[in-house]
Order: C-alpha cells, then structure tokens, then sequence
C-alpha cells in the first residue's frame, strides 16, 4: 500500500505576538531586537513576590482577533498556570488560558483555486511568550527579553489535508491580522510562529493517528515542506510496520526533514492550575460593542468590494487584499481612471516583482500609476512603451501624460507607416520570411520584434500583427 493510499490529518497551532508596546503582565517594552536581557523586570522574569497585572491593549487585541475571525466570546476567562521546565522559562510555569479561553468556535474561509473551504477554529486564548535560546557553538545562552510578550494561539480544528492546504490558510490568516491591526506578523521576526499538529491514517477510515507536533516554524514554505516530509515519514513507518510515538518534534531547513526533539508531554503533564495573581477576565456586552466598532473591512469582503466595484478579477483582487497598503494604494489610484483593470495588472505584474509579502511601498504616485493605465486604456500608448516610462515615474520628473506628449511616445497606428516598418522588417530577415512560409509560426513573432525595434516600441502590436500577416500572405508586397 502506497502513500496514495493515506489521508493526512493536520491541525495549526499558530502563536501570534500582538501589537502593544508592553509586555502582557508588566510595563516592559516588546521593541524587537534590543540588546539581551535589557527588557526584563522582576514580573516577566518570575521573581518572587513580583505581581503580574493584566496588559488591557493586549485583551483588547485578543477579543478583536476573536471577532475578526467569527468567533464567540466569552464574557468569562481566567489565566491558568502551564507547569513545564524549560532553560527558557525562568518562572518553570507559563501563565496561559486552559479550560476557560477568551475566544472558541470560529473559523476562516479559505480560497484554493476556484475552491473554498471553511477551516474551524476551536479557540483563541491569550498566554505569555517564553525567553528565546541563542546558540554559540556547544553553549547556549539565554535572552529573557521576549518572556513576558503578549501573545495569542489561535488553534484550528484537525480540517486540513494537505501543505497547501495549511499554506492557504495561513497566508489568508495573516492578511486578517494585518488588516485588523492585531500583530505585525513578522515571521522573521517570531511574530507568527507555527505548530503542526500531524497524523495519517487510511483512506475511508475515521479513527486518527498518532500525532506528531512539529513545534515553532517561521515560514508558509517550511509549513508545507514539513507537513510534507513528515506524512511521508509516518506512513513509511508504517507500511515497514512499526508504530508512530506521540512526539515534538522540529524541522531542519537546511535538510528539509523533521528530527526529533522530545517525547510528546500529554495535557496531564502540564499540571494546569488556575493562576492566583490574576482576576478572571470579565467581558461586558459593552466592552465587546466598542471594540467590534473598531474593526476594519477585513480582506475576505474588501476582496469581494473590489471584484464588484472595479471589475477586477478575484484572484488580482486576492492578491491586492494580502496587505491592507497595497490595496489602499489600488483604491487610491483606481478612483483616478476609467481602467481599474490595466491599473491592478501594472500594479500587480510590475511594480510587486520584489514585492516580499511583508510590507508595501511604492516611490511611484498611485495617481501617477492610474494615468499611465488610462494612456493604456486609450490606446495612446502600448504596453512596451508603458514599462519603459516606469522607471521614469520613480523620479518624479513629470506625469505619464506630459512625458508622451513632449517626447512624442504616443502609439503609432497609421497603417501606411506600419506597412514601411513592416517592409524594412521583411527585406532584412528574408530567412524569417522563408520560415514562416514554411510553416514555423514562430517566426512571425521574431518579425513582429523586428518591426517593434524599427518603430523604436511605438508601434501598436495588435495592428502591425494583422498587417504584417496580410503582407506575409501576398507575395507581391515583398
């Protein structure tokens, strides 16, 4: 039996920093990057007697994520203790959420092709990050700025059935929070970090697997190559008959595999118990009124908006909706012309070529980018000479419209001056003349380059195509 024969079984675990200055339970600042041990005080760092106190911007982030993404809050919850030993963990304890989570029961639709799928997510609870352990050659040092740093764990029903599956959801994910203003979502940066939670079992069966949890990755790429190698692993056990331990485990970029870490700790182990120092978290009708109020249109309806709005395909719209500035940018310049369209594939195909997903910015005026498509759209210009002026617009010297006109760009489409070009064209590659005749449509196109360059790009390609071919099929206008 193959691995066409398996079904894998995964669910997300994904911690998310929130956005505040402070850490959760004091007034220590969550600044990325400061030099070790220099954002730490007797609360994050468990010193006896030290009391924690509830950070309120942090609740508020947490119920917004919660309402971002449908789910119910509660009205009650309380911070436990998670009791576990770890060199970065200076108390021995994790104050998190256990029985009684801040949010439960939502979920996020999730766009594969032309395919959706709901994924249910169990809950959202809000819990202190722990220290970060740096490596030098066989010692290991121990940074305590990040203990103490807000954070959220949105936990996901076991819905997904493949990498791409979890890589969807997770990019989709992320525009959510960005949108709503709940995390950075630096990955590089640990904002958002993720767990798998990992299982196959047979086709047709319902019972699950032993699962394997793959702990703390930082990049959709390695999500998908993870669950990928790790399915692929169990199943191999299995088919060679051997059994799957529940374990953590991570996974090595640099091979591309999973390895182990530990024996997988079972809920019991963690001994949770309610944490004294803290009162409950009680939620008024009122409080979650006012912070509903402030939550943006997320990416799911201002994708819908826009394909409605501008006529634009959903998939240009998906990818405008992933950061919230880069479909601010689009609506800024689309209110500017009567081709939304041209403006979202000028957007989309040129100026996000080094676009890394992270943040958005463009040193050409939206406005600026709304012209060049409307010069597109009126056939002025084609789109050669539109990407020629490009570069020009990042210095700002003038608009699109007054550089066509100063420097006469302006698309050729008088025939009798395409027909010279395409005479020249002709008589200078008699071999690409005697292809075509033979049948190598290719051709044509090496033809067609030849009569762009003579017309120095200004040409009006779907008018010089048609004549061209016209030309090519009578043999006495060569």
């Amino acid at each position: 039996m193959g691995i066409a024969n398996y079904e894998i079984v995964v669910g997300l675990e994904v911690h998310v920093e929130l956005k505040t200055d402070t850490k959760l339970f004091c007034s220590c600042s969550t600044k990325f990057g400061a030099p070790a041990n220099t954002q730490c005080c007797p609360v994050c760092m468990g010193f006896p007697g030290a009391l924690p106190v509830w950070n309120r911007r942090a609740v508020e982030l947490a119920v917004l994520a919660g309402l971002a993404l449908d789910c119910s809050i509660s009205s009650y919850s309380r911070a436990d203790r998670k009791q576990y030993f770890y060199p970065d963990l200076p108390k021995a304890y994790q104050i998190s959420q256990g029985d009684y989570p801040l949010c439960r029961d939502g979920g996020l639709t999730v766009s594969l092709g032309n395919e959706k799928k709901r994924i249910r997510i169990s809950r959202i609870h809000i819990e202190e990050d722990a220290g970060k352990l740096v490596h030098r050659g066989e010692s290991t040092l121990v940074d305590g700025n990040r203990c103490g740093v807000p954070l959220i764990e949105i936990v996901t029903e076991a819905d997904f059935r493949s990498g791409e599956e979890a890589t969807a959801y997770l990019q989709q994910l992320r525009a959510v929070l960005l949108t709503a203003g709940i995390s950075d979502c630096k990955m590089q940066e640990g904002s958002l970090r993720c767990d798998v939670n990992l299982s196959v079992r047979k086709e047709g069966s319902q019972a699950l697997g032993a699962r394997t949890e793959i702990k703390n990755i930082n990049s959709f790429a390695f999500v998908r190559k993870a669950i990928e190698y790790e399915a692929k692993r169990q199943i191999e056990v299995l088919e060679s008959g051997g059994s799957i331990p529940m374990q953590t485990r991570r996974f090595d970029a640099a091979t591309g595999k999973t390895e182990l870490m530990r024996v997988k700790e079972r809920s019991e182990d963690y001994r949770l118990l309610p944490e004294a120092d803290l009162p409950p978290l009680l939620l008024s009708e009122q409080d979650m009124e006012a912070i509903r109020r402030t939550l943006p249109e997320l990416p799911a309806a201002r994708l819908s908006r826009l394909v409605e709005q501008y006529g634009i395909g959903e998939q240009s719209a998906a990818v405008l909706t992933s950061v919230s500035a880069l479909a601010d940018y689009f609506e800024c310049g689309a209110k500017a012309t009567a081709y939304p369209a041209l403006l979202s594939n000028l957007l989309i195909n040129e100026l996000l070529r080094d676009f890394d997903g992270e943040e958005f910015a463009s040193s050409i005026s939206p406005l600026h980018l709304a012209e060049l498509a409307e010069l597109l759209g009126e056939e002025t210009i084609n789109s050669a000479t539109a990407k020629k002026l490009l570069p020009r617009l990042t210095e700002g010297e003038s608009t699109p419209r007054a550089i066509v006109e100063a420097e006469k760009l302006s698309q050729i489409r008088d025939g009798e001056i395409l027909l010279g070009y395409i005479r020249t064209a002709t008589e200078e590659t008699p071999c690409a003349v005697a292809d075509y005749r033979n049948g190598k449509r290719a051709a044509l196109q090496a033809l067609l380059g030849r009569v762009m360059a003579l017309s120095a790009g200004r040409a009006d390609p779907t008018l010089a195509r048609t004549l061209l071919e016209d030309v090519l099929k009578q043999n006495d206008n060569l």
